[in-house]
């Protein structure tokens, strides 16, 4: 019984080494990592601060052309495509808004979403 405990035993730690050193090579034919990929998680949050501050830019340029007017629009920004939603007192101002945004760098599309509502409505 010794004997076949023994046996048992050197072969066991036989393989441990033999595992160990096979472990322990390294392959040259492995390519290097090159710059690990982008996660989504830090894509998403890449993506949204380049929509708030284009949103921004949209905003700021609206607020310096139509000053006071600009406060009762929102501004929402989706990879260049911008979204104008609330009210303007008179249609001419919907279309500046429209011209005001598309002229800002870094917009693809402007959607006018304005609505007409006199003041003091």
């Amino acid at each position: 019984m010794k004997a076949i405990h023994a046996i048992k035993l050197a072969s066991g730690a036989l393989l441990v080494m033999a595992s160990i050193q096979a472990y322990a090579q390294t392959s040259e034919a492995a390519p290097a990592a090159e710059t690990p990929a982008p996660s989504a998680k830090s894509q998403h949050k890449a993506d949204s601060a380049a929509n708030r501050a284009l949103g921004r830019k949209v905003r700021t340029a609206l607020s310096k052309s139509l000053g006071v007017g600009a406060s009762h629009i929102t501004v929402r920004a989706s990879h260049g495509a911008i979204v104008l939603q609330g009210t303007v007192p008179e249609q001419a101002m919907s279309d500046q808004a429209t011209d005001i945004a598309k002229g800002v760098d870094g917009v693809t599309s402007v959607k006018n979403a304005l609505s007409i509502r006199a003041e003091g409505t």
